[in-house]
């Protein structure tokens, strides 16, 4: 069954409510529904399957054009924690900062999201 998409007014309040509150301080409803937002949106602006994106708890998408991963872990994956990502995301970390800092374990030849970063 396939999961039901996250209405742009419900994503937005939920970026809007982590803002305000700050990160550290942050309803987890709000963080984990404004996670699988900027994941969805992800998804949606760089479509395709060659990259695994994670943030566990809250989700994962495949984004980027390229070939089509089907089985086991893909060979481009990028994993980080859901702070990292509402960072990256919202264009408060930049993705070269995040390596540096190592915020994000990335692998493959195609896991480098600085082109389609930051979504909002």
């Amino acid at each position: 069954m396939a999961r039901r998409r996250i209405k742009n007014t419900d994503g937005a309040a939920a970026i809007e409510a982590v803002k305000a509150s700050g990160l550290e301080s942050a309803d987890e409803s709000a963080m984990a529904t404004a996670c699988r937002y900027l994941l969805e949106e992800l998804a949606e602006r760089a479509p395709g399957n060659s990259v695994e994106v994670r943030v566990p708890p809250y989700g994962a998408t495949q984004c980027i054009e390229g070939p089509r991963h089907t089985r086991g872990t893909p060979p481009n994956t990028v994993e980080m924690n859901p702070e990292t990502w509402f960072l990256l995301a919202t264009g408060k970390l930049s993705w070269q900062a995040a390596l540096a800092e190592a915020k994000v374990q990335a692998s493959g030849t195609r896991a480098d999201l600085s082109e389609v970063l930051p979504l909002k």
